[in-house]
């Protein structure tokens, strides 16, 4: 009997896509997250409900960000350790920490595998992929040690060793997850004149967002003396964006009072700084976000949609998505028959899904936005905010996230599921049975009138 449902087993998740396989691994893993979230010895007094258990356990897992709760005073060390885990699962992808594990026991990691790992890592083939995991592990271990590391000498000057150290590993792993959870119940608003703090924590998000194929291209180019197109677009793309918001976030809040208005001109430039490269799905605040210029807010919610670079531990429609837009309506207005860039041209396939992304996230966003203006009654600025950054993995709020229905805070679940397994994958798992179906024949070509 055993060995007949054993089979039946092994042959229903044959049956499943890598695709697919992928999504149901990260949904269990939310799932297990929420009932340990539940229990008694998570949290401090009365407990968390069922949608506040699994809505904590899907921002963590999705690197999000967006509380319900103080987890800092509201969560035993437990339910913080549980919380921890799931960044840290999250940042690493659920199959490769699978995989991790299953190489520790000696297992042998076959073919099939190896297809899920390629969709968890983002990747466009399977060479290789085994050996990228080995690289991610360590590359993540000896940057969360370094950070911690530095962390703890600041933090142990106003804190007891062990909690110094305590604080610095949570930060460090959350701060390199681009997670956005913090200990301190107002972020790292505490910290904003101290720069070395600032500093450490936008590298190591910085670090997180740029993506495990373009650090480890980096790490070896003193050997390799070239890097992928890929690499050049993210490392471009990640510093034009970091620029203009640094500049944009300096002009629009040097006179705000209740933002940098208070603050000198070094620490202004420091505080700009870090409130620019943090919507970018890191989450963490150094100036009250809901005190924000409505410019400010416009831009932020830009960044926050655009998101991280592929194969990294943030959300958004990806920053290589962005750029293939961009050079998709160059190429049109140009007339040229290619997008090209660096001397390297982009497949027509490529700036297709490009733009599928797009369409599909910004379809997404705006009837979630508005379901929860119709149920919620926010205005608004704060309910698209919300939406976007759930749908970034970014964590930022302007205060609404603990006030949202059962409905709300479920709609803002499946919004956080959707920004990190991506919606073009998440259309894929659902579609994969239709497209299988597809047909080679070709329709006559027919021309219609465009704006």
């Amino acid at each position: 009997m055993n060995q007949f449902f054993s089979a039946k087993k092994c042959t229903a998740f044959s049956t499943l896509s890598p695709t697919q396989f992928v999504v149901l691994a990260y949904a269990a893993t939310v799932s297990v997250g929420a009932i340990l979230l539940r229990l008694p010895l998570s949290t401090v007094g009365s407990g968390l409900s069922w949608i506040d258990a699994l809505f904590m356990a899907m921002s963590a897992i999705c690197v999000t960000g967006l509380s319900v709760i103080s987890i800092g005073f509201e969560l035993t060390l437990f339910g913080q350790l549980v919380i921890l885990t799931l960044i840290q699962i999250g940042a690493l992808g659920v199959m490769t920490m699978s995989t991790i594990f299953a190489m520790l026991l000696g297992r042998r990691i076959g073919l099939r595998d190896r297809l899920f790992l390629k969709e968890d890592l983002n990747q466009n083939n399977i060479s290789g992929i085994v050996r990228l995991v080995r690289y991610v592990l360590g590359l993540t271990f000896i940057i969360e040690v370094l950070g911690a590391a530095l962390l703890f000498l600041f933090f142990s000057s106003s804190l007891t060793p062990a909690r110094a150290g305590y604080f610095a590993v949570f930060h460090a792993i959350s701060a390199f997850a681009n997670a956005g959870f913090d200990l301190f119940g107002n972020s790292f608003e505490g910290f904003v004149t101290h720069r070395p703090i600032l500093l450490v924590i936008a590298a190591l998000f910085i670090l997180g967002g740029l993506g495990f194929t373009v650090l480890l291209e980096l790490l070896h180019y003193r050997s390799i003396r070239v890097v992928s197109l890929h690499t050049r677009i993210v490392l471009l793309s990640t510093v034009s964006l970091i620029l203009v918001g640094w500049v944009a976030v300096f002009l629009l809040e040097y006179a705000n009072s209740e933002t940098l208005g208070g603050l000198n001109l070094v620490q202004k430039i420091w505080a700009s700084f870090f409130t620019a490269v943090t919507p970018r799905t890191a989450g963490f605040n150094v100036v009250p976000t809901g005190n924000l210029t409505t410019a400010s807010l416009f831009l932020i919610l830009f960044f926050m949609f655009v998101g991280a670079s592929p194969g990294s531990t943030g959300g958004g429609i990806k920053t290589t998505t962005f750029v293939s837009v961009l050079l998709g309506c160059w190429r049109t207005i140009t007339g040229k028959t290619d997008a090209e860039v660096a001397n390297r041209r982009l497949s027509r396939s490529q700036i297709d899904r490009a733009w599928a992304i797009i369409l599909l996230a910004l379809m997404w966003v705006a009837c979630v936005t508005l379901v929860l203006l119709v149920v919620e009654g926010f205005d608004i600025v704060p309910t698209l905010f919300e939406v976007v950054s759930a749908f970034g993995t970014v964590g930022l709020s302007l205060g609404i996230t603990a006030d949202l229905s059962t409905l709300g805070k479920s709609l803002l679940v499946i919004t956080m599921f959707l920004g990190r397994v991506g919606p073009m994958t998440l259309a894929l798992a659902l579609g994969q049975r239709g497209s299988r179906q597809q047909s080679n024949t070709r329709m006559p070509e027919e021309k219609i009138s465009l704006g």
